[in-house]
């Protein structure tokens, strides 16, 4: 424990953040030398104290919610590594999401289901059941080259001493020079059945400044038929540890929905029930195993064909 105050004490701590600055300390990782995180984390918060107090007989103080430096003890091989965290809060969060519906989708998976469903806006995209709009919002900002992280009011770096604003928007105007119109005619268009998920996405939309882009409106998927112009389906439908549904009956009706209803048409879904997919009645013509945080989930991609050729059931 001395060693490890020492290590921490000795680091010029005045470098990287001001008397004035708040911190925290995570601990990361594991070690053989210490079992309980919670020391570790007060034993470096005492000796970065007691530094200040010892340089400027002042010392910086803790905030646990919302620190201008977010310190990291990680542990690794039984080497520590202590690191200043860049980023700030997570930088799954984009920004534009103030609404949400029960167990929305993750930014980043939402960002890499578009990308490995191939699509790059040459064709009009429909989400048909969008709920606060995250699919569709990512793969407007993915075709357009849009940064994800445009909309975020500040990141971690932005309260280093040695922070520098002029070099940071020009490395953010570089970016934005790459943004790019989606082709002319291409719609990204969601429905959701629930007026309050409309209203969401919306919002969602206008925080992101799509909504010139992105059109959402109320409507059931099961009552609905494929649009004229060639459209792609990209969807996350909700499973059993989100909403009370009957699995079985649901799943069902996606899968004759998208028979009957959108032939001649491609369909990607992200589903987290694995037992879910034999319901659809189709044969995948992909599966990409993904995790949707703890939850194994699948990938699938069906081709549905026109007019009568159906896909068997496997």
């Amino acid at each position: 424990a001395e060693q490890l105050y020492q290590v921490i004490y000795n680091i010029p701590w005045d470098n990287f953040m001001s008397v004035e600055q708040t911190f925290r300390i995570d601990v990361t990782g594991q070690t053989k030398y210490f079992d309980n995180t919670r020391f570790i984390a007060l034993k470096a918060k005492d000796a970065i104290v007691d530094q200040f107090r010892t340089k400027f007989d002042q010392r910086p103080n803790i905030d646990l919610k919302n620190p201008d430096i977010r310190i990291v003890l990680h542990f690794q091989d039984q080497k520590l590594h202590v690191l200043l965290d860049s980023s700030g809060e997570s930088l799954h969060k984009r920004g534009y999401r103030t609404m949400t519906n029960i167990a929305p989708l993750n930014e980043v998976l939402a960002a890499g289901i578009v990308a490995l469903s191939g699509w790059k806006g040459h064709r009009n995209l429909l989400d048909p059941m969008c709920g606060s709009g995250t699919i569709l919002i990512e793969a407007a900002m993915w075709a357009m080259h849009i940064p994800a992280g445009i909309n975020r009011d500040n990141f971690g770096f932005q309260k280093w001493p040695n922070y520098d604003a002029e070099l940071f928007d020009l490395i953010k105007n570089v970016s934005l020079k790459k943004i790019r119109e989606l082709p002319e005619g291409i719609k990204l268009i969601g429905y959701d059945k629930a007026p309050s998920a409309v209203e969401k996405a919306r919002l969602n939309i206008q925080n992101a400044h799509l909504e010139d882009f992105i059109t959402v409106k109320q409507a059931d998927f099961f009552k609905t038929t494929r649009p004229k112009d060639q459209t792609m389906l990209l969807f996350n439908p909700p499973y059993d540890e989100r909403l009370s549904i009957d699995v079985k009956s649901f799943y069902k009706k996606i899968g004759d929905t998208l028979k009957h209803h959108y032939p001649d048409t491609e369909a990607w879904m992200l589903v987290g029930n694995l037992q879910a997919l034999k319901f659809v009645g189709l044969r995948p013509s992909k599966r990409i195993k993904l995790f949707n945080g703890k939850i194994e989930a699948r990938l699938v991609q069906y081709i549905l064909y026109p007019g009568s050729k159906k896909q068997p059931r496997p």
